[in-house]
């Protein structure tokens, strides 16, 4: 059963709202070889969604989309790029969450004619470092969980098919967005950027071949070797020159 603060928070003042618009959040992380995806545990329900919120009048879709990711998961990211929207006539039907809200007693009558209503939503793509992030979920849900993209729970509505077209995003734009310096820590592996490349990619990649092409073009840093095991099998850590990596991505960086 929901507290009245929970009825209250993110639906309060539909008349703010503008109708039938929304707004879902694709946050990528890295860890262990693989990306992985944030979504929200619905509080009292076995449901997982994409983080996702609603439009105010007086915002534009950039503004709501970094409002709804701040308080929905208390995240504030550097990185963040409108990159789909979905307009198909069933995507709001989900029996589950309506099951859901009927038995929370979440919602009142007025919002829940509101919230049956077709809403087309714009998709936004953020890149976060995981081990920076200090998640906060907001009171309708129990916590935040992140999922490897590639074992997804079965989410709410058509949030899986979000998921999968910004990974087509990433792949299609891999040359142009801030993919390394946005995932990894400030010392990194040259394994750690080459396998978020493979993984975006779907495929091996060579590991001398990339490290002569990715070195070539300057904006690594080297350190000392990561201090694992034996000193000759330590990798060197390294970290972005951030102004050259930049002006790279602006251009499409062409060593894939």
């Amino acid at each position: 059963m929901m507290n009245n603060d929970a009825k209250t928070s993110s639906l309060a003042h539909i008349e703010n709202l503008i109708p039938s618009l929304s707004i879902d959040c694709v946050i990528v992380g890295f860890k262990n070889q693989e990306l992985h995806v944030l979504t929200m545990k619905l509080k009292g329900a076995d449901l997982n969604a994409l983080p996702g919120g609603f439009v105010r009048h007086h915002e534009n879709l950039d503004q709501a989309a970094l409002r709804t990711l701040k308080e929905r998961t208390g995240l504030t990211v550097t990185f963040l790029e409108q990159f789909y929207t979905f307009s198909d006539v069933n995507r709001g039907k989900d029996k589950r969450i309506e099951q859901h809200l009927n038995k929370a007693n979440l919602l009142t009558p007025g919002t829940k004619i509101w919230m049956q209503q077709r809403f087309i939503s714009t998709a936004y793509l953020a890149l976060v470092e995981m081990n920076q992030c200090d998640l906060k979920p907001d009171l309708l849900s129990e916590k935040c969980e992140w999922y490897p993209m590639n074992n997804l729970p079965h989410l709410l509505f058509d949030h899986n098919t979000i998921i999968t077209k910004a990974l087509e995003h990433l792949k299609v734009k891999i040359r142009y967005l801030p993919i390394g310096i946005a995932l990894l820590p400030h010392k990194f592996t040259m394994k750690e950027i080459q396998s978020i490349y493979e993984f975006i990619l779907n495929k091996k990649l060579d590991r001398a071949n990339f490290q002569k092409k990715i070195l070539r073009l300057g904006f690594l840093i080297r350190h000392e070797k990561q201090l694992s095991g034996g000193a000759h099998k330590a990798p060197y850590l390294y970290s972005f020159d951030r102004k050259k990596y930049n002006l790279l991505v602006e251009n499409g960086i062409g060593f894939i």
